[in-house]
């Protein structure tokens, strides 16, 4: 995909530039193959003039598409440059899905707009759906589903399998008069079965419906393990209001996933390239504040040993040697026990063995290291002690990054902290501070 999209931005903007108007024949052949995600990555690559003029390229029934799949910044660069009237055509093409997808970012005004180009049956789907917070699958619930009532037959599947079946389908589901979830049938098991049997005779007693309630994560887990390319979504009155797909939970992985990543460097997963720079500012802003504050700290520990540092000028040459050997011990075990918490494998019951498991594997790797870069160190600068003071200094800090990197995920997760998005800034400062003052504490004591 990246291989279509690079090209593209290329030319674009190269036309642009050199105010040479793009061949729009050449270019419309090379974009009408793109699928909606690919106009999104394409729209979002470009600097926003371009971003605006390459939209009227998009066929009008694949625009609603396509603004769907864009982060929300760029969407709503696009929306704020189109003219009323634009909007209420584009807005008209929206499902209920698609208008839960874009709610969260849109103006009231644009969603009232949306609303009121759909029926009722639309605006009653948009409406349960939106009782649920984005966090839980309820809200993402998809409508397009094989539904029966549960005294049906098998040539009452058949008839039904007649008609468009939706992607992403390997089974119905039944429902009582009231609407509530009955059971699941396999679509397989209705396959040269008996026209006159009842499909509640082929349910898989096995299948369980998805609590609306259910959070994007579980529900992703939970889509993984079953044994169906979908599963039903029903409401706390047990109401089927929909289902989830495999291709629903692999986005929601995808986007969790994206989403950690931007997190880490304190962005937002909706953060558009080319965003004002004073948007972009302010946001950055926050977290370039924190890692300042965890600066100041390391910068105090070192200031404590400013004359030791004014006497033995090796020491500062190499303080970076025992932070980044902590550093990297931390992140191995800190890695390692977020993903354990992520699968649900860390307890009570087994925490106190696997920080002893980790303090034994820092203790090994500590020794290990220290004496390689402390023979290192006595050998460049010419003096034993030096190679002492450091090595002692890394075997600590190693030990502290295994306590560390144990303990700071599993607390974090206990405050109900996403680990995985704070625990390397909180590691990173402990295993700088642990080393700096351990190594310069020890070349006060033994150097001076």
């Amino acid at each position: 995909m990246a291989d279509d999209i690079g090209p593209l931005v290329d030319r674009i903007v190269k036309s642009d530039a050199d105010g040479v108007p793009a061949d729009k024949e050449a270019l419309l052949d090379q974009l009408e193959d793109l699928e909606f995600d690919q106009w999104a990555l394409l729209l979002e690559a470009l600097p926003i003039e371009e971003r605006i003029a390459q939209w009227q390229l998009i066929p009008d029934d694949m625009k609603a598409e396509v603004l769907v799949e864009m982060r929300a910044d760029a969407r709503l660069s696009v929306i704020n440059a189109l003219p009323t009237d634009v909007l209420e055509q584009l807005f008209g093409h929206l499902t209920p899905e698609d208008l839960i997808e874009l709610a969260d970012s849109l103006p009231d005004h644009l969603i009232d707009l949306a609303l009121r180009q759909m029926g009722q049956k639309q605006r009653q789907f948009f409406e349960h759906s939106n009782q649920f917070n984005e966090n839980q699958i309820g809200r993402y619930a998809d409508h397009n589903l094989l539904i029966l009532p549960q005294n049906a037959k098998v040539y009452d599947a058949l008839r039904l399998f007649r008609r468009d079946i939706p992607e992403c389908t390997d089974a119905l589901f039944l429902t009582d008069r009231a609407g509530r979830y009955a059971g699941t049938v396999p679509l397989k098991s209705t396959f040269g079965a008996p026209g006159h049997i009842s499909l509640v005779e082929l349910m898989d007693e096995h299948a369980k419906p998805l609590p609306a309630e259910t959070s994007l994560e579980e529900s992703a887990d939970i889509q993984e393990k079953s044994d169906y390319v979908l599963l039903p979504i029903v409401d706390s009155k047990g109401m089927l209001i929909g289902r989830m797909t495999i291709k629903d939970g692999f986005q929601i992985l995808r986007e969790n996933h994206e989403s950690e990543n931007m997190a880490r460097a304190g962005l937002s997963e909706d953060e558009d390239l080319f965003s004002p720079v004073w948007k972009s500012s302010m946001r950055r802003a926050t977290w370039l504040g924190i890692n300042l504050l965890t600066a100041f700290l390391a910068s105090w520990a070192i200031g404590l040993f400013e004359a030791t540092l004014q006497q033995v000028v090796a020491l500062a040459v190499l303080m970076p040697i025992v932070a980044s050997m902590g550093g990297i011990a931390g992140s191995q075990t800190l890695t390692l026990i977020i993903r354990g918490i992520a699968l649900g494998q860390i307890s009570k019951g087994n925490l106190t063995p696997l920080l002893l498991k980790e303090l034994a594997v820092g203790g090994f790797n500590g020794v290990l290291w220290a004496l390689a870069i402390g023979g290192i160190v006595a050998y460049w600068f010419s003096d034993l002690m030096i190679g002492v003071v450091i090595a002692v200094a890394i075997a600590l800090n190693i030990l502290a990054a295994a306590f560390s990197g144990v303990l700071i995920p599993v607390i974090l997760d206990k405050m109900k902290i996403d680990p995985a998005l704070s625990g390397s800034v909180i590691l990173t400062t402990v295993t700088d501070v642990v080393g700096f003052v351990t190594f310069l504490g020890l070349g006060t004591l033994f150097l001076i």
